[in-house]
């Protein structure tokens, strides 16, 4: 009835918004077919034909008015600050039995998957500043050499992050261009390779024997939900 992230199946939300949308459209058929015809096809056309010029000023001003209305609302409080995200739900999202701070930054796992590439790198750029870590940026690009993000703990140590928002598992190919450039071209104290759908079973045997740290789908989804890094993955950090 509910996936993983706590919401309604979608075939039952599909279904209980179509019985909704029935219903209200057997309601509003009634009443267009009793009053409504009437009124649009006698009176209201009635009273165009009669004043076409201010018909047109009025339909001109509710259309302005109603641009200037939606882009106030852009401006309020609990606006999307993520314009690089492709959903309008929430971005504080818990599973069941999850408790978390409202103000601390989370995402649902369908949020992410509905991201842009880039979107995706940045909201682990921003996930990564929730929790602490310093100088924060996403670099990744054309050109990039294996490096999306970049952040250094309390301990100075640097950690470079690989942001994979693959369909499917991310294979052992991927994996071996990353430990060829994570250590030895930037220097990484801990090279975490993040895998929105998990690692094939070679790309967690091959990360395992270079000590590469692969974060697969539900240790994302615990990150993502509000825990912090370094107990999702088990790291130790001298300032916790």
């Amino acid at each position: 009835m509910f996936n993983e992230d706590g919401s309604l199946d979608p075939l039952l939300k599909f279904l209980l918004y179509a019985v909704l949308a029935l219903a209200i459209g057997k309601m509003l058929w009634e009443w267009l077919t009793e009053d409504v015809g009437r009124w649009i096809t006698v009176d209201l056309w009635g009273l165009i034909a009669a004043h076409p010029w201010w018909t047109g000023i009025i339909v001109i001003s509710a259309l302005v008015s109603l641009l200037l209305l939606a882009k106030l609302l852009s401006f309020l409080p609990g606006a999307s600050t993520y314009p690089y995200v492709d959903s309008d739900e929430d971005y504080a999202s818990t599973a069941p039995g999850e408790t978390v701070d409202p103000d601390v930054l989370t995402f649902k796992m369908k949020q992410l998957a509905a991201m842009s590439a880039t979107g995706f790198e940045q909201a682990c750029a921003d996930l990564l500043a929730r929790d602490g870590f310093r100088g924060t940026r996403r670099v990744g690009g054309a050109g990039d050499l294996g490096v999306d993000v970049t952040a250094r703990d309390d301990d100075g140590r640097l950690l470079i992050l690989q942001c994979k928002q693959y369909q499917n598992p991310v294979g052992s190919g991927h994996v071996q261009q990353f430990n060829g450039t994570a250590r030895l071209h930037h220097g990484a104290d801990l090279p975490i390779m993040i895998g929105l759908n998990g690692f094939t079973q070679p790309a967690v045997d091959f990360a395992q024997h270079h000590q590469l740290i692969l974060m697969g789908r539900p240790e994302l989804k615990r990150w993502a939900h509000g825990q912090h890094l370094y107990d999702v993955l088990g790291i130790e950090n001298s300032t916790q």
